[in-house]
């Protein structure tokens, strides 16, 4: 569970929360930068509109609660998808409820479908949906093995791509966040590598997982970086952005990081340049595109789309609005100079002390304008034992939300 889940509500007066206001309508109204790369200007973007989209959310309230499926999908978070090239949309997922759902009244006498409380969660699990929506299956789960004792690895952004350079044989490659136990505030684990694990097609076996940055030398691990939050491709470059745990230690926002690869090229380590503040390097220590770690940054896990040039990036908001605000940032090029945050908006939430975390663009479902986005919702806990009760009691509270965005100039 992200760290934004985590962080506890607080409130703001007087002259600071002026001048953020203030600021931010400063930002969102600046004519465009120069793009760094390119030298070329874009337009200005924000959410204009959203609604909720309860066609998906419900095609995975009833997928986990279908109770003829007795060791698949409950519910999860960490929520990506990538497009297969038979059409099969793959869904991956990192904490994960496998096991039976038991119709209501459940064991407290509510009108919820629930699960045993002490079902174990697996780490990462991937669902196969079909061509047409229809989700099918589980693949065997955890479908990527634990590094070591007391690690783990949660999936995040993927990519189709060529087995090799110039090859017509094409895998899967899967951006996976090493994490490690560790004690307070790294309840939800210390950040530890980047890898990339390898699956074939069309078969997903894995084949093979390389570490791309080892972060463990870092010794602050609130300044460790784990890339592949999103991934966007664009002019011959996988750009792979990633984030610190700057949350965890107490900072109202983490920081935003960019990263580069050559198209196809993920699974090579020697192949990633990673933006150092000045220019794109290979050893060079990464530099944060965005983030002061109080009034603007990201959460633990975030987004970036491509609009025509602008790219758009969604987050949760700095501080207490984190736990149910999306907001906004726009930018021309990958390493910024980016604006924002833009004025936020809501999606729904259940009854309870829940927080809404990881809003993620879904560009394989996109369409006539709108972009479909999808949040996690999980239980305000510190020590976890809580949330395991409250999201066993219910089973609906811990699975994947959408809503659909347009995007438009700023009014």
């Amino acid at each position: 569970m992200p760290d934004d889940a985590r962080t506890r509500r607080r409130t703001g007066t007087g002259l600071g929360v002026l001048l953020a206001l203030v600021s931010a309508a400063v930002l969102l109204t600046a004519l465009p930068d120069r793009d760094r790369e390119g030298g070329g200007t874009c337009a200005a973007r924000t959410v204009r509109s959203w609604s909720v989209d309860a066609r998906r959310t419900d095609a995975f309230a009833r997928y986990g609660d279908d109770a003829g499926r007795a060791d698949d999908w409950t519910g999860g978070d960490g929520t990506h998808s990538v497009r297969l090239p038979d059409g099969r949309l793959l869904w991956l997922f990192s904490d994960t409820y496998l096991g039976q759902v038991y119709a209501p009244p459940n064991p407290v006498g509510e009108s919820y479908a629930w699960r045993d409380a002490s079902t174990p969660l697996v780490r990462n699990a991937a669902v196969v949906m079909s061509r047409n929506g229809r989700l099918l299956s589980t693949l065997p789960a955890p479908l990527f093995p634990d590094p070591a004792p007391q690690q783990w690895r949660w999936p995040v952004a993927a990519r189709v791509e060529p087995r090799s350079p110039g090859s017509g044989e094409q895998v899967l490659r899967v951006l996976l966040w090493t994490r490690s136990t560790g004690p307070a505030p790294w309840i939800y684990g210390v950040p530890a590598a980047t890898e990339v694990a390898t699956l074939s097609l069309p078969a997903l076996r894995l084949e093979g997982i390389t570490t791309v940055l080892d972060q463990r030398p870092v010794r602050d691990a609130s300044r460790r970086v784990l890339f592949g939050t999103a991934a966007v491709d664009a002019d011959g470059w996988t750009y792979v952005f990633g984030g610190d745990d700057g949350r965890a230690v107490g900072h109202r926002a983490s920081r935003a990081y960019v990263a580069r690869v050559p198209s196809g090229r993920l699974g090579e380590p020697g192949a990633w340049e990673y933006w150092d503040g000045t220019a794109w390097t290979v050893r060079g220590r990464p530099a944060p595109v965005l983030g002061n770690g109080r009034s603007t940054g990201v959460g633990s896990a975030f987004t970036v789309v491509r609009d025509g040039g602008t790219y758009v990036l969604f987050t949760m908001a700095a501080g207490a609005a984190g736990l149910t605000t999306v907001t906004s940032y726009w930018a021309c090029a990958p390493t910024g100079p980016w604006h924002g945050p833009a004025r936020g908006f809501r999606p729904p939430l259940p009854r309870g002390d829940v927080a809404a975390y990881n809003p993620q663009a879904h560009p394989e479902l996109d369409g006539g304008g709108r972009i479909v986005l999808s949040y996690d919702v999980n239980w305000l806990d510190a020590t976890g034992g809580a949330a395991q009760t409250n999201l066993s009691r219910n089973v609906s509270l811990y699975r994947p939300r959408f809503v659909t965005l347009r995007l438009g100039a700023p009014s």
